[in-house]
């Protein structure tokens, strides 16, 4: 058994790994992120097709953490730009605001439909005790049955693989918001100002991609301090702290001093020696992540539309949400031509996760075409791809499965957990790095570096 003689041992080399890396190199902290792909980024990265370069999502970076958008804005410096792009919903041929606008939704669906809508949400707000917990209920309640159906749950059951009321809200995030009196009347007042606040449609990305951030975070770690190739089989453990690593392909296990994992959970402790209890091995093969099939397109023209991002809950497309790149950059598209990149959730059993690759981009280019987005002489080329781990299924009563496990975890004294799949929670960039950065200043022996 080799002795590590880091500091810190990174499980997984994805922007959660990397934040640690990069906050314990500030604090002079020595530490290994072991990747078991050939590249680190895990599922943020940007791709490059020819002349054009598309993230891997709809990646974009809102200030929620203003010494986190501080950091990223000196790691970048003239890298990072600030966009202004609002996000829409493609529904009936039309494209709604979203969040839900209440005066957008007058023009979009029509009188009548809204003040059906409108006696739908007032019905739900008056029945209080509806409320069971559940995604379904609280958007119900939040919006009424008609508009929830229309824009919210159908998505999320594309999006999540799930029935809505089998769902958390902790999906919504912080989404669920501006559909009420107060907005329309203010909308009403204001018009075009007071819809674009509500919109919230400006945020940072770096001019050539996403990706760069993690690009940055790799350069600034070292590639002395990333092992990839290394895939990790194994988490050896006394009960009370853990002692080695397995790595795939070597023989002698890794002794370790203090572990960060951003491994998804249920893999971590599938893989932990001794194996963990039989209550919290159940708990976490109930733990379920849902997954992408990526398609890009690569268009010869200037536009599609202006949108940062376009959501499709109709259940007649098969995708959730298309970006078009050049939306946030045109350094990420040649001039006059553009791209589209468009994601399709689901589950490794579902029959799409087969598919090959011209089925798939086909099935795409025909729901394109179909409503007039593209023709297929636009199309120069197509690239596409799998992402695994993209979600952590966050279904009803999964806090209480991971408060558990975390209960269990936490006997480790030198073991921490960090990212959206290591800590099974919906989870961004900024929280990443936030995690990163509170992990590092909890380390001992700091000295600083520049």
């Amino acid at each position: 058994m080799s002795v590590s003689s880091e500091d810190i041992t990174i499980l997984a080399g994805g922007p959660a790994g990397l934040s640690v890396g990069y906050y314990a190199r500030k604090r002079g902290l020595s530490f290994a992120v072991y990747e078991a792909s050939d590249r680190v980024g895990g599922n943020c990265i940007t791709l490059q097709h020819g002349d054009f370069r598309f993230d891997s999502g709809a990646h974009r970076l809102h200030d929620k953490d203003e010494e986190v958008t501080e950091e990223i804005k000196a790691l970048l410096g003239d890298e990072l730009h600030r966009v202004s792009a609002p996000s829409q919903i493609f529904f009936r041929g039309k494209y709604v605001d979203f969040p839900l606008s209440p005066l957008d939704l007058l023009k979009k669906i029509g009188f009548i439909e809204l003040f059906k809508a409108s006696l739908s949400f007032l019905k739900a707000r008056l029945g209080k005790k509806s409320l069971d917990g559940s995604f379904e209920s609280l958007a119900v309640h939040r919006y009424g049955r008609s508009i929830s159906e229309k824009f919210l749950l159908n998505y999320s059951e594309k999006l999540w693989g799930l029935p809505c009321n089998q769902l958390s809200p902790n999906i919504s995030g912080k989404r669920l918001k501006g559909l009420d009196l107060k907005t329309f009347l203010i909308e009403a007042t204001l018009g075009k100002l007071a819809k674009t606040r509500h919109l919230d449609g400006s945020f940072y990305y770096p001019k050539q991609g996403y990706g760069r951030v993690v690009e940055k975070m790799e350069e600034f770690c070292g590639p002395e301090n990333i092992r990839l190739n290394h895939r990790i089989n194994r988490v050896i453990h006394n009960g009370k702290r853990i002692e080695a690593i397995g790595i795939s392909g070597q023989e002698r296990t890794q002794r370790v001093r203090q572990v960060v994992s951003t491994l998804p959970l249920s893999f971590l402790l599938k893989i932990m020696e001794p194996a963990p209890p039989e209550e919290i091995m159940r708990l976490a093969d109930s733990l379920r992540y849902r997954h992408l099939r990526l398609v890009a397109l690569f268009l010869d023209k200037p536009a599609v539309n202006s949108n940062a991002t376009t959501y499709f809950p109709e259940k007649r497309f098969p995708f959730t949400r298309i970006y078009e790149p050049r939306n946030r950059s045109k350094y990420m598209s040649p001039p006059g031509k553009t791209s589209l990149v468009v994601e399709i959730p689901c589950h490794r059993e579902d029959e799409i996760w087969s598919y090959d690759d011209l089925q798939t981009v086909c099935m795409v280019t025909d729901k394109l075409v179909e409503v007039d987005w593209i023709s297929r002489r636009d199309v120069v080329s197509s690239w596409c791809g799998r992402m695994n781990y993209a979600y952590p299924i966050l279904e009803l009563g999964f806090e209480e499965k991971v408060t558990k496990i975390m209960a269990w975890l936490d006997q480790f004294e030198n073991l921490d957990l960090s990212g959206r799949n290591g800590k099974f929670a919906y989870t961004h960039l900024h929280d990443m790095m936030r995690f990163g950065k509170d992990i590092a200043e909890t380390q001992s022996t700091p000295v600083p570096v520049s």
